[in-house]
């Protein structure tokens, strides 16, 4: 993801135009989207099967066990969640339980019947007026909160709400409103953007569906330092998602750079070469190409693999490879 030419444009100022794009401390830990209620696999058979499963309204993934037998991936489950019991379904086995500890594992109750999918459908279709009656209330309320989702519990008498908000709301009376349409418990959550974007879904600017909700649900927080660290111009439009906040790729890749940094000769680095000083400009680590300038203005690009550490000092080989 380097971008070399950008990077050396960044004004001076640049880090507090995109500070907004920046995870906030905690936020990480601030989802609310429903967690399954969890034991250690020694509650289980040592070859007790344990699955992955998703939740279809938060997309939301977990580990649990289950003993009565093979499941088929793609298959439903009645599985117990903190809200209530409710419908997962199965992503697939997990095979390499030797490298696994399993520390907290949800236990599958049976195969989701003929009548749990029936009524799950039929809970669909109430979802959809609910939300619609939700954001009218809002609206009347004029409460300043997004509505994200709704979701009827298959086997609890209760109704989950989830928003985004800048802030804290004071959403009893909509609670008041709500209960006195539906009959039924109620629960507002808040939760943040990135939880948004992984319930809801969507393309990114890659073309492919959003990273957390089609790679991994786990969300971490992302920071304008691995964007530095990538050489990627501090452009909210190109390192930000529709989300608002800092691509989840950075993230994911991080690790990769600073990996590759420590094969690479650093920026500002002196190096002898061909009787000359040279100072190392430009590092790509991408494309393995390192910009080199001499005193007298000469600029040379080399292969990484043409550079040496010995000592804790950075040079070049004696045959390097032919200059690019």
């Amino acid at each position: 993801m380097g971008d070399l030419d950008n990077y050396n444009d960044i004004p001076e100022d640049a880090d507090e135009d995109i500070a907004a794009l920046e995870d906030n401390p905690g936020d990480e830990e601030s989802t609310d989207i429903i967690v399954a209620p969890t034991e250690g696999l020694d509650a289980f058979a040592p070859d007790t099967p344990v699955y992955r499963l998703r939740l279809f309204y938060s997309h939301e993934t977990f580990l649990a066990a289950y003993a009565g037998g093979p499941l088929d991936t793609g298959s439903m489950v009645m599985v117990p969640t903190r809200y209530g019991r409710d419908l997962a379904q199965i992503i697939g086995p997990i095979r390499r339980r030797e490298n696994q500890t399993f520390s907290e594992l949800a236990r599958i109750e049976r195969p989701a019947s003929k009548e749990d999918l029936d009524k799950a459908e039929s809970n669909r279709l109430q979802e959809q007026e609910a939300f619609r009656i939700c954001r009218q209330k809002i609206e009347a309320h004029n409460l300043e909160m997004k509505l994200v989702s709704v979701h009827y519990l298959l086997e609890e008498p209760k109704i989950l709400f989830f928003f985004t908000a800048e802030s804290r709301i004071d959403f009893r009376e909509l609670v008041k409103d709500l209960v006195s349409i539906f009959k039924i418990r109620i629960e507002l959550r808040q939760i943040g953007v990135r939880d948004e974007s992984r319930v809801v879904g969507g393309l990114g600017v890659c073309g492919r569906g959003y990273c957390c909700h089609m790679v991994s649900d786990k969300l971490k927080p992302v920071s304008i330092k691995m964007a530095k660290d990538q050489n990627l111009s501090l452009n909210s439009m190109k390192i930000s998602g529709p989300c608002g906040r800092l691509l989840c790729c950075l993230a994911y890749e991080h690790c990769f750079y600073g990996e590759q940094r420590r094969l690479f000769p650093p920026e500002g680095c002196r190096i002898n070469y061909d009787g000359d000083v040279w100072k190392v400009l430009e590092v790509n680590l991408v494309t393995g190409k390192i910009k080199l300038a001499a005193e007298d203005g000469r600029q040379i690009l080399l292969a990484a693999s043409a550079f040496e550490k010995n000592d804790g000092r950075w040079g070049v080989k004696k045959e390097p490879e032919v200059r690019v």
